[in-house]
């Protein structure tokens, strides 16, 4: 058993708070959905209880998960990194940067912003976004312009650099002569 795993006793507790708690959520939704007095909610078709058990619980999916990327965003307030959290909840750490986007921010390096890259004769400009993430535009020596297609975004500025420099390589003077 894992540290974050529960015992069987703790899930026994856990399953009856949830129920405690989901019970007049599911009358009121029922209620609302029927005219009927919460309290009589059990007296109806048992499909119909049951479907509204499920619009219950889809209400206390979406606070959990609600709740869930705040305590990321605390987490992540407090220096933990998207590793740690990915490790916690048992995710790598891309999936927890998916899952919570905004949970950690990144630290701006003291040469953040923009910068700009000159290699086989053309120029290309990194550009950082306030989110952290990075994108760039260039022009090759052959007089070829490019852009970071929209929505396209890199984590670092390296991996931005790269591939501007791997269009500036493409739009050399001399790639027009290989083959």
């Amino acid at each position: 058993m894992t540290v974050s795993e529960i015992t069987p006793e703790e899930q026994t507790e856990l399953d009856k708070a949830l129920y405690d708690a989901l019970n007049p959520l599911a009358s009121a939704i029922r209620s609302r959905q029927t005219g009927l007095p919460a309290d009589r909610m059990w007296e109806a078709e048992p499909v119909e209880v049951a479907l509204s058990v499920l619009a219950a619980w889809k209400v206390v999916d979406a606070e959990v998960r609600r709740l869930t990327a705040h305590a990321a965003a605390t987490a992540g307030s407090y220096g933990a990194s998207y590793e740690q959290m990915g490790a916690v909840w048992g995710i790598t750490r891309q999936g927890a940067r998916k899952k919570w986007p905004d949970a950690v921010s990144r630290s701006a390096p003291a040469t953040a912003g923009r910068s700009t890259l000159a290699l086989f004769g053309g120029t290309a400009e990194l550009v950082q976004a306030p989110s952290g993430d990075w994108s760039w535009t260039g022009v090759g020596a052959d007089g070829v312009s490019a852009a970071v297609t929209e929505g396209t975004r890199y984590a670092t500025a390296e991996e931005a650099a790269a591939h501007a420099g791997a269009f500036l390589k493409e739009h050399a003077l001399d790639a027009v002569d290989r083959p």
